[in-house]
């Protein structure tokens, strides 16, 4: 399968890219770099596809083993090497599960299939960084 986008030129620092689907997303350089806030910046969206691929995974199996969670959020914390060009050395994810009576041996193993099997996005992180995850339970 292959996947193609078009990524345009919205004046200053400022790109709009579409998706397969016919989508787009702002993406600029960081105010710091000339962007004026209108966007996300390209390694920032990253990690959010690394959040959101494993995110749909995770969703998706724990919908199949039917275990409900109130809340799920996940944190995606990406270290840059000092010297150019800058990439993620290190990632870690933090995934939060809130609800009551959470089945936290079902949410593990669905976290669990996503980071070992499931989540391309992770395993394309896997070749240029060290990948870690912690799992937190929040019990309401």
């Amino acid at each position: 399968m292959t996947n193609k986008v078009t990524t345009t030129w919205k004046g200053n620092m400022l790109f709009e890219s579409d998706n397969p689907t016919g989508n787009t997303i702002l993406m600029e350089a960081g105010n710091d770099f000339g962007g004026e806030g209108k966007g996300v910046s390209p390694k920032a969206a990253m990690l959010s596809s690394l959040a959101a691929c494993s995110g749909l995974d995770v969703i998706s199996l724990l919908k199949k083993m039917r275990a409900e969670v109130a809340d799920y959020k996940m944190e995606v914390t990406g270290e840059l090497t000092e010297e150019h060009p800058k990439y993620y050395h290190t990632v870690h994810v933090d995934y939060h599960f809130y609800g009551k009576d959470l089945q936290e041996d079902k949410i593990t193993k669905a976290v669990t299939l996503s980071i070992d099997r499931y989540c391309g996005v992770m395993e394309m992180f896997r070749k240029f960084s060290k990948v870690t995850t912690e799992i937190h339970f929040h019990e309401s």
